[in-house]
């Protein structure tokens, strides 16, 4: 699970400090407030891992990425391309602490958090590639990392306390250390003249898993299709937009123990928990998935009442299709996971919102998936309140957050909660100013009354 966030120079973030990831972690605010950008360092980092160019410092995206960043220029606080851009993250590690120790790097303490960071820069203000300026690892007390030499070219390895011996002399001796692979890996090189340095390719695995372990659903959705063509494949996930979200429900499928291959021998667990949690928000009353004949096309057909006849997706409200990713995602993505939701309420009605807040409790207590969500709806944060109220949500594992736009820079606020679910420090108008309107549409009314009673 993720621990905790913080971002310098990142877009309209000047400095977040550290924010604390819960279980369940929401993020409101206004339009272009920053909530974004606290989700593009996160997917950031991760289409880093995934790009296939290990000479990459940070690969920014494109029209297909998680996230498309433009270049350095378009990253950095106020486009200023002679500051460096700073990312930290925390995730819980307890297995790597047990790794380290089997290859005999001893740690004075037992940390079960491990946090990364990566400052990277342009040299000079200059119009040269990305390049990074300092990576480390910290774990309790610990520091490995890199750092890069005034020259711009070589780097010096940074382990802290903990001792880790040359291979080949004194430090003089040593061979300058080339520039980290990608933003956070250690070289060849390292491993090479240094011994028990191969404990470094661990701290970059743990990061990789990590990162290997975020799933993302953009607030764009894919329409919903009258057919779907399935190539037999179990996708990783649904998809930016959604897009895969049937072919989740189809590749989930696992055979009754007859060991054939048959669709009538499937069971379609994940499409049985996608229709009963359909009937829970109150959208639908039943929700399946439908080979037409021997071909690899498929339907979804849904009931909208018990009476009600059978139709496809595509003639049923649109919010149907909508939110049919994130219920998906939510069940589908390996217990576990961290889960980034953008806008899962869009095309909800306000009820259905409330119930979508239950939703992502019971994927929480049920899977153990880290849920993140950005988000604009009160009647989602309000039925999150009432469960804490309730007790059906421990406190601590919700966190709220408000972003706004002060200046030229973003500021984050956490919402305190207290074990009633009341938020004790609620910004001024974080949903808008209800009582304003309704205080204009009593003067409105007024006036109008006067106005009629004079003629």
């Amino acid at each position: 699970m993720l621990t905790h966030l913080r971002l310098k120079n990142f877009k309209s973030w000047k400095d977040t400090g550290e924010i604390a990831l819960r279980p369940i972690t929401a993020i409101f605010g206004a339009n272009s407030s920053g909530k974004s950008a606290l989700i593009q360092a996160l997917l950031l980092l991760k289409q880093t891992a995934e790009a296939s160019d290990s000479n990459l410092t940070f690969h920014f995206g494109g029209a297909n990425a998680l996230a498309n960043l433009g270049d350095f220029g378009s990253l950095v606080h106020r486009h200023d391309r002679s500051s460096a851009v700073e990312v930290s993250l925390g995730w819980e590690s307890a297995s790597l602490f047990v790794r380290l120790e089997r290859l005999g790097l001893s740690l004075a303490n037992d940390p079960s958090n491990l946090e990364f960071t990566v400052r990277a820069d342009q040299l000079r203000g200059s119009d040269t590639p990305v390049s990074t300026e300092l990576m480390v690892y910290r774990l309790g007390k610990a520091e490995f990392g890199m750092r890069r030499q005034p020259s711009g070219t070589d780097f010096d390895l940074i382990t802290g306390e903990v001792a880790i011996q040359p291979r080949l002399g004194e430090p003089p001796d040593l061979l300058p250390l080339p520039r980290p692979v990608k933003c956070y890996g250690f070289p060849t090189e390292a491993q090479l003249q240094f011994r028990g340095a191969i404990a470094l390719s661990q701290l970059t695995f743990a990061l990789e898993q990590c990162l290997r372990d975020l799933y993302y659903l953009g607030p764009l959705r894919a329409q919903p299709q009258r057919d779907y063509r399935w190539s037999g494949a179990r996708p990783t996930d649904v998809g930016r937009a959604g897009e895969l979200a049937v072919d989740a429900v189809l590749g989930s499928h696992r055979t009754n123990g007859h060991g054939s291959n048959s669709p009538a021998m499937f069971e379609f667990a994940l499409e049985q928990q996608i229709s009963g949690l359909f009937a829970e928000i109150g959208l639908l009353h039943e929700f399946r998935v439908e080979q037409i004949g021997d071909n690899p096309l498929y339907q979804v057909k849904v009931k909208q009442s018990e009476t009600s006849p059978e139709a496809l997706i595509t003639d049923v409200g649109f919010g149907v299709s909508q939110i049919l990713p994130v219920l998906v995602l939510c069940f589908y993505a390996p217990a576990g996971s961290t889960i980034i939701l953008e806008q899962p309420e869009i095309h909800l009605h306000p009820a259905a919102q409330s119930a979508l807040g239950d939703v992502l409790i019971a994927a929480r207590q049920r899977r153990d998936v880290q849920i993140i969500v950005e988000s604009h709806s009160e009647h989602l944060l309000r039925r999150l309140q009432r469960r804490i109220a309730e007790e059906k949500l421990p406190e601590g594992d919700l966190g709220v957050y408000f972003c706004e736009n002060v200046g030229d820079h973003s500021e984050i606020k956490e919402l305190k909660l207290d074990p009633y679910g009341n938020i004790t420090n609620w910004p001024t108008h974080f949903f808008g100013d209800d009582f304003g309107e309704i205080a204009e549409m009593s003067k409105a009314e007024l006036r109008r009354r006067t106005g009629e009673a004079a003629g």
